[in-house]
């Protein structure tokens, strides 16, 4: 039978999860050695419940969701419930065996028990810079394969595992540190979650996450009914540093009373690390129709239901065994470009137009005088796109990343590279009444010889602007001033002194950029106004 709870009481248990997560996130990030973490903030923290459903995500990397949606049952498929302990610890990272969504993203969770009954699960993934020059023909070269398995027993660390695991890694002292973190993290969401119950009762909490879940759903489904009944396609080019062509994807959008059904369409997997397993597909697509029917949905599992995803399996959108998928977030970006280009047809005053469209990667390896290995991984900011009554904004990650940049005191203290450059790349952004945000160009100097690997895409192509705005500026990537210095690999050698350039992509316009004047009048005039008030 279903409870019925106060509405109050729902609201109180619904912001202490979020408390929870964000205080679960801030732990990490504090705890955690990598500068990817501690500095860049590429981690994420969930609660779930017994069974694996969503119950609250924290506001940090929308692409996370995508590993949260299946570990949970996929670890309970090999370790049942009932055999399961306080204090037991769960890690994995595998695409195909273990719910996540490329190997960088270690996945860690922790069960939740209350008055000695399995209650939810605290979880939590973080990028873990390691696994660096590899290959992506298939994902066997991509990293260490992990399906969900016991880190932690009863509370006791299971040594065995954790040496297989370090014995794998290129840079094991700061891994350790960062699974610890992982591990301090989840402890908290638990001890969070144990309190909040002893405070309302079990079957009340309980009770609340489910109501929260169909408060999430009838949101959404009411965003959806609002918008009109029909058919909408939208096809966008996908072009990237591994390959020689570019790739048309596209997606058929449609939308029948309070439900939305969403059909992709795209070339067969690639032999590269561009591919996109499914539960990332989910995650994206839940980002961007979230984004446009209803930004204030909560993020747990409700939001999804009434939303259909249909991908041909063997695709790049929806790629099997054994694809590479260390890429995946690049196609990623480019879905949410072709949910809001078919999105622009039925709410265009909803709808920017596109930002940059990538996650411009650089990834640098080498060794230390000591003999140790480092790896320093940075992902790029780009141009958003323009708004239909604001311009975009400069300089900032978009849609399915949301990291920070590392500071250049960090990066100079921990490696050896100089950062020679930063700043904004100029007229990068699309023309328009509003104009596109612009990109930025970052120039590093090797102080020692290493490796740098590169990920990024609107190479050639350009983000398109919509109601007559011109597309934003493509990106590059350059050693020494050329750009032809990185082949179809993505990687190249850097010899001590030699220069690395990123520039990446600036977002579309929007509106005619005749237009733009007097846009520009009305803000002479504001600035005007307020100086007189003053």
């Amino acid at each position: 039978m279903t409870r019925t709870l106060n509405p109050v009481t729902v609201e109180v248990i619904g912001s202490a999860f979020s408390s929870a997560v964000d205080e679960m996130g801030e732990a990490l990030v504090r705890a955690s050695h990598s500068t990817n973490i501690k500095e860049r903030r590429d981690c994420s923290t969930a609660l779930c419940t017994a069974k694996g459903e969503i119950l609250c995500q924290a506001e940090h990397i929308p692409m996370h969701l995508g590993s949260f949606l299946q570990f949970v049952p996929r670890l309970l498929e090999a370790y049942p419930a009932e055999d399961l302990r306080p204090g037991d610890v769960f890690i994995g990272n595998d695409p195909y065996a273990g719910g996540g969504t490329h190997l960088p993203d270690i996945v860690m969770a922790e069960p939740i028990f209350v008055e000695g009954a399995l209650f939810g699960w605290a979880i939590n993934t973080a990028h873990h810079s390691d696994f660096a020059d590899r290959g992506h023909a298939h994902v066997y070269q991509e990293g260490l394969r992990i399906p969900p398995t016991r880190l932690q027993r009863d509370g006791v660390r299971q040594a065995e595992v954790m040496r297989l695991f370090l014995l794998n890694c290129q840079v094991p002292d700061e891994r350790l540190s960062d699974l610890r973190a992982q591990m301090a993290a989840n402890r908290l969401g638990v001890l969070r979650m144990q309190e909040l119950c002893a405070r309302f009762g079990v079957e009340t909490v309980e009770a609340a996450g489910v109501a929260l879940m169909a408060y999430a759903e009838r949101k959404m489904r009411a965003g959806i009914a609002a918008l009109p009944d029909g058919t909408w396609t939208f096809s966008d080019i996908f072009e990237t540093e591994s390959q020689a062509e570019h790739l048309t994807l596209s997606v058929t959008l449609t939308i029948r009373g309070e439900q939305m059904a969403l059909t992709f369409d795209s070339p067969p997997q690639v032999r590269a690390g561009l591919n996109v397993i499914y539960t990332a597909l989910q995650a994206t697509v839940y980002y961007a129709v979230k984004s446009v029917v209803d930004p204030t949905i909560l993020p747990n599992a409700g939001l999804a239901r009434p939303l259909s995803i249909t991908a041909q399996p063997g695709t790049l959108l929806n790629c099997v065994h054994p694809a590479a998928v260390d890429g995946r977030i690049s196609a990623c970006q480019r879905v949410v470009d072709l949910i809001h280009g078919a999105l622009a047809q039925v709410v265009p005053d909803r709808v920017s137009a596109a930002a940059c469209g990538s996650v411009h990667v650089a990834s640098f390896s080498g060794t230390r005088p000591d003999g140790g290995l480092w790896v320093y991984l940075e992902t790029i900011a780009g141009g958003s796109g323009a708004r239909p009554d604001k311009d975009g904004l400069d300089a900032v990650q978009v849609h399915m990343t949301n990291t920070s940049n590392l500071p250049l005191e960090a990066l100079e203290a921990e490696y050896p590279i100089t950062l020679m450059a930063y700043e904004f790349a100029e007229d990068s952004g699309g023309d328009g009444t509003w104009l596109g945000g612009m990109g930025v160009r970052r120039v590093y100097r090797a102080d020692a010889d290493c490796r740098v690997q590169i990920m990024g895409a609107r190479l050639t192509s350009r983000a398109w602007g919509l109601a007559g705005g011109v597309p934003g500026a493509s990106g590059a990537f350059r050693i020494n001033g050329d750009p032809q210095a990185i082949g179809l690999s993505g990687s190249a050698d850097l010899a001590a002194g030699d220069i690395f350039e990123v520039i990446t992509p600036g977002g579309g316009g929007h509106g005619d950029p005749a237009g733009r004047s007097a846009v520009l009048r009305d803000a002479d005039a504001r600035a005007g106004r307020k100086a007189a008030r003053a």
